[in-house]
């Protein structure tokens, strides 16, 4: 559960990173509070609000097994575990 939570995490972060990437390339201040007023603040939060929201509705669309398939859970075979698998 950690993995994707992260994920989802990192995905906001990426305009705010790329955002102190051009302050640093400009060689502007990046750790100066004037670099970072609130109107661009609101835009990268949003931004990166649009981001994560595209990437959860294509995770749900793309990921996954195909509609109608039944899953076997993993079980013991002649002393062996089988892994779970979608039919």
């Amino acid at each position: 559960m950690i993995r994707p939570v992260l994920t989802e995490v990192g995905i906001f972060l990426i305009p705010f990173a790329l955002y102190a990437l051009f302050l640093f390339a400009t060689k502007n201040g990046v750790v100066l509070k004037s670099s970072w007023p609130m109107a661009v603040m609101i835009r990268l939060a949003i931004a990166a609000s649009v981001l994560v929201i595209v990437s959860l509705v294509l995770l749900a669309q793309f990921s996954g097994a195909p509609p109608g398939s039944t899953y076997v859970p993993a079980h013991i075979e002649n002393g062996r575990l089988v892994p779970g698998v979608e039919k």
